[in-house]
């Protein structure tokens, strides 16, 4: 803390030679502009303002989370300037070392900006200006990058992506800096580098520019927000409303596969109000959700100091505070955000962004005492007045636990196009998606659902098929199993068709529909049901799923009880697999094992999936038990004794190794036209290596039994060991909370109001 306590002592004496001049901030005399400037003009102004350097310095050595930060960020930055900079000539893609230099590169430049500030070094402020003035060499005969794989080549990147990046960090190092450069340095950074930048990854680009999508949300936050440090109203008008009078090509793609939004809406305001449901949901899912919050957020901050009138928290009712408590809650009890659509297993709330997300909803929500406790986590805050705030609240003691309750969140700009429920009891977490398409980002898994105990996986979604910015793996890009595995509907827990995914896995298609929700209930303790329809996934043919968490006295743990109902105008074969993690224990059927393994399928990732046992269910449960990471597992499933059972392990036509090789038990019913899969997940006992001790290892449930199964219901019996019978009654049709509903099953009457029945 040695750096602080120096700038106190420095700062202190600054401030008694300033107050004998009595020296008026407000009015802050810029000499090179020869007269005051107003209280708009003054810098900084983008994210870190003038008056929160002065309120940050009034408490620094005061604020620890705060001062811990500070400490780290300037040990970071003073090891960069001791190797000195370094502008390559850009040559590779995502993880090569040109593009790791200048991504590093807009990271210590804004850090030191924010440096230059704080501590008032003159130091950090010369090296952020050298460094552009070397941009600004180099930008100006700058060809497009050399790599032509992308949609929108960038010039110090190989996507407009990256240099947009680039630039909505740097703007906030030109921010903290502008009144040290001089007024002829300003105007050559501008016309040379700042604006010939911004007008090449919009105006040059706009098949990146003219979309909704987080990769537009990144180019119109950058130059919008160069905009506002230069306080240039063409740049920022079209960063909030984008280009006029552009005419995109109806068959462009980006990087990812997707097809580009043609539909005339672009810009920072359409960003938000396309993507976003009005309950904070990101169409494209939690991963990028995350990646798109710092530009989303960042900006509007931006917006909010320099541009008060525009009031952009309040844009879409207050849509952007409100996405980052959805944010939050779509993540598992480690803070790991749940694998939706392309996402990356083991992204969480430890990033940056989500760092800045918390912070920004602190400043400038309601100050809810549950983001401090998030904050303290992470164990660092933004070096800006968000940060102060969220390190003052930490200081006095106001955090509180931030609670994930279940949660039912919509999707669509309406929020009327489906959703995903989140069910929480206890340890257990299920994560039922019944979504729309999700851009190119999207799964063709309609109904699908993950399964969660205290933030390890039971049942998986298999995530995106990417290493990302791992140059020996497609240079970090999508590889080409993200399409032919990972979005394909056997990839995930829910019934893929004929071994055809849902849509036929056409974009075009899927992005037409959605599922719709029948209903959610979370109001009682013990039982909790998310329940949905898909009816466009295969002509013909519908779906309604219902899931439940259960908690009963007679478990030792919450239990989720599962109803998939197919109706169709044919006879289908039916896949319905289980992706479980860890290590199979036993099962009460017979399964044969092959000596040379061979593939399930040739086409709609069924290619990938080698078959490692096969068997005839023997009854009317079959059952399966494993082990992972020193708890036990449990599944029951209502089967017949023409349904097969096959283990399965993805792997296959992988020549590369680029998929993980990791189990499912698959249950397949041929020839079948209505059907009803049912089948429960126990999360029971726990194991020590150390002691070599096995406690409540086996399932609690005796028998699983569909007692009746009509258009309008679905009743399922559990039965346990002990001979305990519990019935599960859920409503296909008049599922309000208010409808009444009267039903006889085997001689015995039930009423009760409500969607579901349980007793």
């Amino acid at each position: 803390m040695e750096l602080i306590k120096n700038f106190i002592i420095k700062f202190a004496l600054v401030a008694i030679v300033v107050s004998a001049f009595s020296c008026k901030e407000e009015n802050a005399f810029d000499a090179n502009k020869g007269n005051e400037t107003s209280s708009n003009e003054a810098h900084p102004k983008l994210i870190l303002t003038a008056q929160g350097v002065k309120d940050i310095r009034a408490q620094l050595g005061n604020i620890p989370i705060f001062d811990n930060t500070l400490e780290k960020v300037k040990e970071e930055v003073d090891a960069e300037i001791a190797l000195g900079i370094e502008v390559p000539i850009p040559l590779d893609y995502s993880g090569g070392y040109t593009h790791s230099r200048h991504k590093q590169n807009w990271f210590v430049m804004q850090k030191a900006g924010v440096l230059f500030q704080i501590l008032d070094d003159e130091k950090y402020a010369k090296y952020v200006k050298d460094m552009l003035m070397q941009y600004e060499e180099m930008y100006k005969t700058l060809p497009l990058h050399p790599k032509t794989r992308s949609y929108a080549r960038g010039k110090l990147f190989w996507q407009c992506l990256n240099d947009s990046n680039w630039l909505v960090y740097v703007s906030q190092a030109y921010d903290c800096i502008y009144n040290y450069l001089t007024e002829e340095e300003r105007n050559k950074l501008e016309t040379n580098l700042f604006r010939p930048f911004a007008d090449h990854i919009s105006v040059d680009s706009p098949q990146f520019y003219q979309r909704v999508h987080n990769h537009s949300t990144w180019g119109n936050a950058a130059v919008g927000m160069i905009g506002l440090v230069m306080d240039d109203q063409e740049l920022i008008d079209r960063a909030l409303y984008g280009i006029k009078g552009v005419n995109l090509d109806k068959n462009a793609k980006d990087d990812d596969g997707g097809f580009l939004n043609k539909d005339g809406k672009a810009g920072f305001l359409a960003n938000i109000e396309e993507p976003f449901s009005p309950d904070g949901y990101y169409n494209e899912g939690p991963y990028y959700q995350r990646y798109a919050m710092y530009p989303f957020l960042i900006f509007a901050e931006g917006l909010h100091n320099v541009k008060p009138e525009l009031k952009i928290f309040d844009y879409k009712e207050g849509v952007l505070l409100k996405s980052i408590n959805a944010l939050l809650n779509l993540s598992d009890a480690d803070g790991d955000f749940f694998p939706l659509n392309d996402g990356q297993k083991g992204m969480s709330y430890y990033t940056d962004a989500l760092v800045t997300a918390v912070d920004v909803s602190y400043h400038y929500g309601n100050q809810d005492p549950g983001l401090l406790s998030i904050a303290k986590l992470q164990d660092k805050v933004l070096l800006d007045d968000s940060g102060l705030a969220v390190a003052l609240g930490i200081k006095n003691g106001e955090e509180k636990p931030f609670e994930k309750k279940s949660i039912n969140l919509s999707d669509g700009p309406d929020g009327t196009q489906g959703g995903v429920g989140i069910l929480r009891s206890e340890d257990l977490e299920l994560v039922f998606k019944y979504a729309a398409q999700g851009s190119s980002h999207g799964h063709y898994d309609k109904l699908s659902y993950s399964l969660y105990d205290n933030g390890e996986e039971i049942i998986q979604d298999y995530g995106l098929a990417r290493f990302v910015n791992i140059e020996q793996k497609g240079g970090g890009n999508y590889l080409k199993e993200n399409n032919s595995w990972a979005k394909q509907t056997i990839a995930h827990n829910t019934v893929t068709q004929n071994e055809t995914s849902h849509f036929g896995g056409k974009y075009e298609v899927g992005s037409l529909h959605h599922s719709d929700l029948n209903y959610f209930s979370s109001e009682h303790e013990k039982v909790q049901v998310a329940s949905a329809i898909e009816k466009n996934a295969y002509p013909g043919t519908e779906m309604l799923r219902t899931m439940a968490i259960i908690k009963d006295e007679d478990f030792e743990k919450p239990y989720m009880l599962d109803i998939m109902k197919i109706t169709s105008n044919k006879a289908n074969q039916y896949d319905f697999p289980y992706y479980f993690m860890g290590q199979v224990l036993q099962t009460n059927f017979d399964y044969n094992t092959p000596e040379t393994l061979k593939v399930l399928g040739n086409k709609n990732g069924y290619q990938h999936l080698y078959v490692e046992g096969s068997g005839k269910a023997a009854s009317e449960n079959s059952k399966l038990s494993w082990l992972n990471k020193g708890k036990f597992y449990s599944l029951t499933t209502v089967t017949n004794t023409n349904d097969d059972l096959l283990f399965t392990r993805i792997g296959a036509n992988d020549p590369d190794f680029n998929l993980r090789r990791e189990a499912a038990l698959l249950l397949r019913r041929k020839n079948a036209m209505n059907t009803t899969f049912v089948s429960t997940i126990e999360a029971h006992g726990s194991y020590s290596p150390v002691t070599e001790s096995a406690f409540n290892s086996n399932s609690n449930i005796e028998d699983l039994k569909v007692v009746l199964d009509t258009k309008d219901y679905t009743a399922v019996s559990i039965t346990t060991v002990s001979g305990k019978t519990k019935l599960f009654i859920t409503a296909n049709t008049n599922a309000l909370k208010e409808a009444k509903h009267t039903l006889n099953i085997n001689d015995n009457n039930y009423q009760w109001t409500g969607s579901y029945y349980f007793k």
